[in-house]
């Protein structure tokens, strides 16, 4: 659990939060703004994680983006990301006003936001509300040792409920992420006693396939069809399996040279009406920029044209996904 002896008490600040909060109007919640369920037009809109660009400005980001034939960017507001949080009240505009002006929309964020009753997160959200973002990845959880697993789900819960709470006074959507390994989520099946106290309009989960597979196998397609209803973003990105300093483990690669059908993968999205946010990521060899490294080793125009290939892949399977 996080060290709450910060500079004010959580029941101090939580009066605080509730009187910041209290000056934010209710806003009606139309259809158009949860589109998990809507039919819509079949063409997608896609994101570029900000992660992969992080060895660029805000201008030069928001350009390069643009010109591959993005419609937005996934913007990290974390530690080491494209937003300090301690810095969004000045940093995130910056970020908005560099979009906008090469026709990017604000949509997605990453974040390590759960715990509510942390002041910098409220502020990263409200920031991120008033500047017109819908979506945001949550941060992870791992179970602790010292509780069972029961007792740590009820916990997170409660915590749930709290922040879908203050996602609905701010219009955003949280979503927490499927990934393997020793996460929270990562057997799919964790997540929906998660969300049970909460209003899940307003929190939900952003479905990794990658992630999905890695740990479903071949039962994947029964765990889509348990957090169908929950889910409020998508992530897109392939692996295969190999060997790697003698121990088998999940290889990243570009879309379609791994195990992921992303044919049939969209088919399903489309059966099930799932059209939400979606954010690409590139996690194989970019010279760096898969790690989101500040200065790379592989010439940028490489990196960009991975993208656009990446890209163009998307569309063409999306095209070719029938239901």
């Amino acid at each position: 659990m996080r060290n709450d002896n910060k500079s004010i008490s959580r029941r101090e600040f939580a009066k605080k939060s509730a009187s910041a909060l209290a000056g934010i109007p209710l806003l009606h919640i139309d259809n158009s703004f949860f589109p998990s369920l809507a039919t819509g037009e079949d063409e997608l809109e896609i994101n570029l994680f900000s992660k992969h660009l992080q060895f660029l400005d805000y201008n030069e980001m928001s350009a390069q983006a643009a010109e591959i034939g993005f419609n937005g960017l996934d913007v990290t507001v974390r530690s080491k990301g494209h937003v300090l949080p301690d810095n969004v009240t000045k940093d995130l505009p910056r970020v908005v006003e560099a979009m906008k002006k090469y026709g990017l929309k604000p949509q997605m964020m990453t974040t390590n936001v759960w715990d509510i009753l942390q002041p910098n997160e409220l502020n990263v959200l409200q920031t991120a509300s008033q500047l017109g973002f819908t979506h945001y990845r949550t941060g992870w959880l791992s179970y602790p040792e010292e509780k069972t697993i029961d007792e740590s789900m009820e916990e997170f819960a409660d915590q749930a409920k709290k922040l879908a709470d203050v996602n609905k006074q701010l219009r955003l959507v949280g979503c927490y992420q499927n990934h393997a390994g020793n996460h929270v989520g990562a057997p799919i099946w964790d997540l929906p006693p998660i969300f049970a106290k909460s209003d899940t309009n307003f929190l939900g989960c952003q479905y990794d396939i990658r992630h999905a597979i890695v740990e479903g196998g071949k039962s994947w397609e029964l765990d889509l069809r348990r957090i169908r209803p929950f889910i409020k973003s998508l992530v897109i990105k392939d692996f295969k399996w190999g060997l790697k300093d003698g121990v088998w483990q999940p290889i990243n690669t570009p879309l379609g040279e791994g195990m992921v059908d992303f044919v049939h993968y969209f088919s399903i999205l489309k059966k099930y009406k799932i059209k939400v946010p979606m954010s690409l990521h590139l996690e194989y060899d970019l010279g760096g920029a898969e790690h989101g490294a500040t200065t790379i080793k592989m010439d940028k125009k490489e990196v960009f044209a991975k993208m656009k290939k990446d890209l163009t892949f998307i569309k063409e399977a999306w095209k070719k996904a029938e239901y």
